[in-house]
């Protein structure tokens, strides 16, 4: 058999994945895509009809965003076998959502495509990188901390409405974190899943499975748009979006090559942007789940549950209306919960490592502080500000002690 290098190569990957491939990085995929999508898929509605979209045009906009966050996760994983996760754009989305009054769809689309073409060269120029690089990974450390508080919070304020619910996936948690480390997510969702349908709060009813249709769009460059829509799509996604998600995968332990990353990541928004996909980026959250004990014991193979999510990503974008089923199938307190466990580790570690050394604890806590307080300014949000107060405040305070 003849096999050049690059197949044999790719084959090679594919062999690995497999191998490394468990249970818990399955679910733990499912969980990623699970909790991306309940926590801001309204806000993708409401941008594309913010727009004039059609339901067949909504459609193909999952599609987009749901190939493209699949694939922009599973090349980047499979190459260097390190958890990256893909998202859409959030404040990316509700910048859409309320400052599109008077732009064409064929306009948005222009300034789509406008957006993706800045994040190559963001990427490929390796100036983001080099940035990213002058980042303490104590402040990095308090930023992913400070991102995930809030679901931890949730996971626990979710007692006040489903109280039975919340405390037996509590009991699971724990009991799970003591005897079957590697597949207490597992555990987690189950009982969760079975007190929900016991309650007939499980409406699979809703989940209906179609086909999604993609539709192009020819893009229109107006200058109008791209100032006003298109460059700021660009800010506050590298700002608020991949910034943050760089810091989770240091914060994590992981030295991702950030530049071939993010230019990987623009060149399928890029082919994605006429169907709808308005902007791709590293997710933070999310991605955090993947890159928990929860995912894989072993941290080298965590990168499964990443790729994991990619393909659940892919089946989202091919079947898009299983979507708003989903959005009613699954409890918001089953969902929260789920989500503040399963990050409970990370949490703990991003702050150990935030205050260990004296020297930047305090910088460090600001930055903590001001990421877990949620403010925006000027429409970026928190983390992007936490990471500025605590580099500005660690070099203040270095200035002081020397």
């Amino acid at each position: 058999m003849v096999c050049n290098n690059d197949h044999c190569a790719t084959l090679i990957r594919l062999m690995s994945f497999f191998r490394d491939l468990s249970l818990s990085a399955v679910v733990t995929g499912f969980v990623v895509v699970l909790v991306g999508l309940s926590s801001t898929g309204a806000l993708v509605f409401q941008a594309a009809l913010s727009l004039g979209a059609s339901q067949a045009q909504v459609s193909s906009w999952i599609w987009a965003l749901g190939l493209g966050m699949g694939l922009s996760s599973i090349i980047p994983s499979l190459i260097y076998k390190k958890p990256v996760v893909a998202a859409w754009s959030t404040p990316g989305a509700a910048l859409i959502a309320t400052s599109a009054a008077g732009v064409t769809m064929p306009e948005a689309v222009g300034a789509f495509v406008f957006c993706a073409v800045l994040i190559i060269i963001a990427g490929a120029s390796g100036l983001f990188e080099r940035l990213m690089k002058r980042i303490p990974i104590a402040i990095a450390s308090a930023m992913l901390a400070g991102v995930l508080l809030r679901f931890g919070l949730e996971a626990f304020s979710s007692i006040k409405t489903a109280p039975v619910m919340v405390l037996l996936m509590f009991v699971a948690h724990l009991l799970g974190r003591r005897f079957w480390p590697r597949y207490g997510v597992v555990g987690v969702l189950g009982v969760g899943a079975a007190i929900a349908a016991s309650a007939d709060a499980l409406k699979w009813s809703a989940v209906t499975v179609e086909w999604a249709q993609p539709m192009w769009v020819t893009p229109e460059f107006s200058l109008s748009a791209i100032i006003g829509l298109g460059l700021p799509l660009f800010m506050v996604t590298m700002a608020s979006q991949n910034m943050p998600g760089v810091a989770v995968m240091r914060g994590a332990g992981y030295d991702t090559p950030i530049s071939p990353v993010i230019t990987t990541i623009g060149i399928i928004n890029l082919i994605f942007a006429p169907f709808g996909a308005f902007a791709l980026n590293l997710a933070a959250i999310t991605a955090a789940i993947s890159m928990g004990r929860e995912a894989h014991e072993d941290k080298d193979k965590r990168y499964t549950a990443a790729v994991m999510a990619g393909v659940f990503y892919c089946l989202i974008g091919l079947i898009g209306a299983i979507v708003g089923g989903l959005f009613a199938a699954f409890p918001r307190e089953l969902i929260a919960t789920l989500a503040g466990l399963a990050l409970m580790g990370t949490i703990g570690n991003g702050l150990a490592t935030a205050v260990i050394e004296e020297r930047g604890r305090e910088a460090a806590i600001i930055t903590f502080l001001i990421t877990a307080s949620g403010v925006s300014i000027l429409g970026i949000g928190s983390a992007f500000w936490g990471l500025v107060g605590g580099v500005l405040a660690m070099a203040v305070l270095s200035r002081r002690s020397t």
